[in-house]
């Protein structure tokens, strides 16, 4: 099957600066003046194309941010928000009302996590979070009153692989709505292609690759866009989740080299996963043949980009991990962070720390060992002399 060559669509993106920049200019206001009365109450209407009216609606160098996404993604549209987080809270509760119902995977970032079982239900909106794998589930869950599925198409931290087709074949059985966090495979996977009606990045991540900035987007229909961003009645516009200017055009720089730093990550993730198992390690990559959903995984990735830059390693115990963890920083190996995407590898013990908001008997059930380190590899230039060093720390922490 031919795949979605996202990167030449943004190749093909041109932007020139006020003045002839190869770089677009930031407009750096708040507000902006308009040549006649007119003009400001039919753009306070949504009458007009190309007038701006308020910084928190639009911004030249945001719409051109979200112009280049909607392109990374294939939809009609896009818009660019603070946060990873301010997408995903923005898009449910532009879909969600009091008294709805929502199905999410089980194994989710924590915040969205948190987000779905804590804050929603003051709203009088429900969620069942359940295997994403398990179909048969899934659609006898669905109730009158459910109104969208909510998945990751990669999961954090267990790297399970969403079956986007099958899901969005349910979702359209009984008119809901499929929302993808693709922050995890920019470029590999394509959600709008194999058939969600929303996909949500944190630019924080792969997008930006440089852990200098926070935000989100969300990408979908012309008219969900514009729903959101509706003056009376749009989340992005009435919560006010807006991207800044200068780091709009921070990240519009960065995306510009994602083909070639995906491609990095996903060969050193592949080099260190398949050494690591090697040495016995139990390792989760979807580039392994031993991953449980590889084969479905390599039928709708565009391989040029490879399986992606997340690994994970049970290591069995939490002080396993952090002795480990410890030893690797203070060797220069990476970091001991959360987030990803960065130049430097970063690991993270996930049970106490990004999945930290999920319960310790629902990660107990959904297989989140204590031990168990998500790793982001980074750009290492000799991933071969990376994986010798790993694994001398590996001996003297006594994980080998």
């Amino acid at each position: 099957m031919e795949k979605f060559d996202a990167a030449s669509n943004i190749q093909d993106l041109q932007y020139f600066g006020e003045f002839g920049g190869v770089n677009p200019s930031i407009s750096d206001s708040s507000t902006y003046t308009f040549l006649s009365a007119k003009s400001m109450i039919d753009t306070f209407e949504g009458n007009t194309d190309g007038c701006y009216l308020y910084s928190r609606h639009s911004s030249p160098i945001n719409l051109y941010l979200s112009e280049a996404l909607a392109k990374l993604e294939g939809t009609e549209s896009a818009n660019v928000t603070a946060s990873g987080m301010g997408a995903i809270t923005s898009t449910l509760l532009q879909l969600c009302k009091a008294g709805d119902h929502v199905i999410s995977s089980r194994t989710i970032y924590g915040g969205t996590y948190a987000f779905m079982k804590n804050f929603l239900p003051g709203l009088n909106i429900q969620t069942d979070f359940i295997d994403i794998n398990n179909l048969e589930k899934i659609e006898q869950s669905i109730k009158p009153n459910t109104k969208v599925i909510f998945c990751e198409s990669v999961s954090n931290p267990l790297l399970e692989i969403a079956d986007i087709k099958a899901l969005s074949v349910i979702a359209k059985k009984y008119n809901l709505k499929l929302i993808v966090d693709n922050t995890f495979s920019p470029l590999s996977i394509a959600p709008n292609f194999l058939g969600a009606d929303v996909t949500i990045h944190s630019l924080t991540k792969f997008i930006n690759g440089s852990s200098d900035a926070i935000g989100g987007v969300i990408c979908g229909s012309q008219e969900f866009i514009n729903n959101l961003k509706d003056v009376n009645s749009g989340a992005c516009m009435l919560l006010g989740p807006t991207l800044d200017s200068l780091r709009a055009a921070s990240i519009l720089k960065n995306l510009r080299t994602l083909h070639i730093r995906i491609k990095k990550h996903s060969e050193n993730a592949l080099f260190l996963a398949e050494s690591f198992e090697k040495e016995g390690l139990t390792v989760k990559y979807p580039g392994l043949k031993s991953h449980p959903q590889h084969e479905n995984y390599s039928e709708i990735i565009n391989k040029e980009y490879g399986y992606g830059g997340l690994l994970t390693i049970d290591v069995k115990t939490a002080e396993n991990a952090n002795k480990l963890m410890e030893l690797m920083q203070n060797e220069n190996l990476g970091y001991l962070a959360v987030s990803l995407g960065f130049y430097k590898t970063l690991f993270t013990a996930s049970g106490s720390s990004t999945s930290s908001e999920i319960p310790e008997d629902e990660q107990k059930e959904m297989g989140l060992s204590k031990g168990l380190i998500r790793f982001s590899i980074g750009l290492d230039h000799d991933i071969e002399r990376t994986f010798k060093k790993m694994k001398e720390c590996m001996i003297k922490t006594n994980v080998l």
